[in-house]
């Protein structure tokens, strides 16, 4: 098949018992292999879908198919399986080193003043929202403190190293 950087047999081997099969309403699917060498030379190259080059079928099977897959949550579900593999064999490293030489902090995080910002479309001078379509009356102050403490469950349930 095609290129060097599509999936080897050994990839394919843990990855094809994990994919769906047809269900024979609508004939017989292409390739999974082909489809999922045609995505990931797609999302490694940035090429638009209607230039991917002919050894991966044609684009709009590979379209359809990634939208297909990710509406029925199948990529999510392929992505938790291979993580779950890789970490039960050791093969994942969850140890992360961020530091100021590879994050830069905005200039407002070092303290610099700065004049107010002006007022945000959709909030009246108190803060709140304006109730309207969608809007509620609740202090944006509010919303940003919900948004922080789901942000923090979410990281909570990351696996972390000891």
């Amino acid at each position: 098949m095609g290129s060097g950087s599509d999936l080897t047999n050994a990839q394919w081997e843990r990855l094809e018992p994990l994919l769906p099969v047809s269900n024979g309403r609508c004939g017989r699917w292409r390739d999974h292999r082909q489809v999922v060498n045609g995505l990931l030379f797609r999302m490694r190259t940035g090429v638009q879908r209607r230039d991917l080059p002919e050894r991966y079928g044609p684009w709009t099977t590979v379209h359809e198919r990634h939208r297909r897959w990710s509406a029925d949550g199948t990529w999510e579900m392929l992505l938790r399986r291979i993580q779950a593999e890789a970490d039960a064999a050791g093969e994942i490293d969850w140890d992360v080193s961020v530091d100021s030489t590879s994050v830069r902090a905005h200039h407002h995080a070092a303290g610099a003043r700065h004049a107010p910002s002006p007022p945000q479309r959709g909030l009246r001078p108190d803060g709140q929202n304006r109730s309207g379509p969608g809007g509620t009356d609740r202090p944006a102050a509010e919303v940003v403190r919900e948004v922080r403490r789901s942000a923090a469950r979410a990281a909570g349930s990351l696996p972390r190293s000891i």
